[in-house]
């Protein structure tokens, strides 16, 4: 049986693990449009800052140990601009290879806008390896301020990371608030987060243009409110499915462009297969397929759909949007909907919030956390919630995010079991605290 798998990242070398874990028979090939695999993206921004020192330790398994370790062909620098469903063939610039079950694990790529002035030096974007090699070319003693297009996860985690380097640091964000994905509440103290650490913030502004110096670097962006003098701009606006090179194969797309599957990660066609950042995940939520590009989730696609090659049947049960990321001195996460989310379903939604302890009041290492839950109206259902503190995030965070899972209420949240002891908790959780005050 000969595998075919276009992407070399997560969803990709996931899945030809499994295969050539559980088929010693396999002809597994992974074609990979550049020169790394399997390596972690979400560290990118810290390599920036010499948090993680050197790219290789962004790495887990390079092509060298696929091939002699695995025995797969995993080939670089070949990029696909085509499939055939009907020849079950792929192709590309010089090559093309012939498949029995084909996995597309391309990823997403950022979007960049046509911009007056994109073309200039100096302006970057961050979603590779080489991509974070090049910015970091660029970051030299002549580089004092840097401008960052975009107020999301990429947008925030970048920040903080050229502020440790002691750049000066501006964010434009289109919305009149950083991390629109958050209750407003919660934006108002990412944004003090912000300032506190001398990022300077353009809410509500659009990006129109850059123009550049005589040596053709950047110098300046234009927005809809003023003009921005830079030295460095990185656009950080999100991200677009790898999908065009699929015209005329009759896969199935959703509106954003991302492929659409089903539990099983088969495509509309037969014998094809998706899985992360190209496909769809079912929000159990929601109850539609969503488009949530994570690395979690791509390891969990991946792995799933290289069983599902294979006929070892297990279906992907679902993602309730759980995301967590550091910003200087607090944690921010959030799990299921917020409540424009929950509006936009027709779901009738009321918030709870609370500023509690992360521990016994009393105790000195006790520091403020910010806790906020959605729920159903009616039902009472929990669903989504929100947290900011410097400690106790991930772990109110990951609990809420097992109780989504359950569709569990908040009389329920209020039931549980949790841990307590004075340096870890107060006998009421932040969680149960804020589900109470309903």
């Amino acid at each position: 049986m000969k595998y075919v798998i276009i992407g070399g990242d997560a969803a990709g070398m996931s899945a030809a693990m499994q295969i050539v874990r559980n088929d010693e028979d396999a002809e597994v090939t992974v074609l990979e449009s550049g020169t790394y695999y399997s390596y972690a993206q979400c560290g990118l921004p810290y390599l920036l800052s010499g948090v993680v020192e050197e790219a290789d330790h962004l790495v887990a398994r390079d092509v060298e140990t696929f091939r002699e370790k695995h025995g797969i062909d995993a080939r670089v620098n070949h990029r696909v601009t085509g499939v055939d469903p009907k020849q079950k063939t792929v192709r590309g610039d010089g090559f093309e290879v012939p498949y029995d079950k084909l996995l597309i694990a391309t990823g997403a790529r950022p979007i960049v806008p046509d911009w007056d002035g994109m073309d200039l030096g100096r302006i970057h974007t961050l979603k590779t390896i080489p991509d974070a090699l090049g910015i970091m070319d660029n970051l030299g003693d002549e580089v004092k301020h840097v401008t960052i297009v975009g107020g999301g996860y990429i947008g925030l985690e970048v920040a903080e990371n050229l502020a440790l380097l002691g750049k000066k640091v501006t964010i434009i964000n289109r919305s009149e608030r950083l991390s629109a994905d958050f209750e407003k509440s919660m934006s108002s103290l990412i944004q003090d987060e912000a300032t506190k650490h001398g990022v300077e913030l353009v809410l509500g502004a659009t990006v129109t243009g850059f123009s550049g110096d005589t040596d053709g670097n950047v110098q300046t962006v234009q927005t809809s409110e003023q003009t921005i003098n830079t030295d460095l701009v990185i656009v950080a606006i999100g991200v677009t499915p790898n999908t065009d090179f699929l015209d005329g194969t009759g896969i199935h797309l959703s509106p954003k462009g991302a492929i659409k599957v089903n539990a099983y990660l088969e495509s509309s066609v037969s014998c094809i297969y998706a899985a992360g950042d190209c496909a769809t995940q079912y929000h159990r939520l929601k109850q539609i397929d969503d488009f949530l590009p994570l690395g979690t989730h791509a390891n969990k696609q991946g792995r799933l759909a290289g069983l599902n090659m294979i006929g070892h049947a297990r279906p992907f049960q679902g993602v309730v949007g759980t995301a967590i990321m550091q910003f200087f001195d607090l944690t921010l996460a959030r799990t299921g909907l917020s409540s424009r989310e929950a509006q936009d379903l027709k779901f009738p939604c009321a918030i709870s919030e609370t500023e509690t302890s992360t521990s016994a009041a009393y105790h000195p290492n006790a520091e403020r956390i910010h806790s906020l839950l959605v729920y159903h109206r009616d039902t009472e259902q929990v669903l989504g919630g929100q947290f900011i503190g410097k400690t106790g995030v991930d772990k109110r965070v990951d609990v809420l995010a097992t109780a989504l899972y359950y569709s569990v209420t908040m009389e329920q949240i209020e039931n549980l079991d949790l841990s307590y002891a004075p340096p870890y908790n107060s006998v009421w959780d932040p969680i149960q605290q804020t589900a109470r005050r309903r």
